[in-house]
């Protein structure tokens, strides 16, 4: 009995030592939380899109932001670009305004920026049609 008690106190101890002799490899860390990617608003989207196309004047950002839910609004309704794009008797929401205006190919390619970032459900249909007309 006394060298089974001998046996387990000595397997005990160097268990112990063995255990304080490892080195950590890292496992005692919590898993490092991926950071999340930061979210881009509908509207920087769009805005920055904007940014990139050449106006003839200089629109505000606040004209620009009318567009967008509009042309959603009209696309819903089952309006295609074309008539949204009359200004004479369509829906008048070529984009322009009393200061500032655009050229049509620069006009389709605002439409596709506030398309894809307010109703990216309509972008397959917009940009369909666009090409249809040879006009994207």
């Amino acid at each position: 009995m006394r060298h089974t008690a001998a046996a387990l106190l000595t397997a005990t101890l160097l268990a112990t030592l063995t255990a304080c002799g490892t080195s950590s490899s890292g496992d005692d860390k919590p898993a490092a939380k991926p950071s999340p990617t930061p979210t881009v608003s509908k509207k920087d989207q769009y805005l920055k899109a904007a940014r990139d196309i050449t106006f003839n004047g200089a629109p505000t950002d606040t004209e620009l932001l009318v567009f967008p839910m509009l042309w959603c609004q009209e696309l819903e309704s089952g309006h295609s670009v074309e008539w949204m794009f009359d200004i004479t008797g369509g829906g008048g929401l070529y984009p322009v305004g009393e200061t500032w205006g655009t050229k049509k190919a620069d006009a389709n390619s605002l439409l596709v920026a506030g398309v894809k970032a307010y109703c990216p459900e309509n972008l397959d249909a917009v940009q369909e049609e666009l090409r249809a007309s040879g006009e994207y």
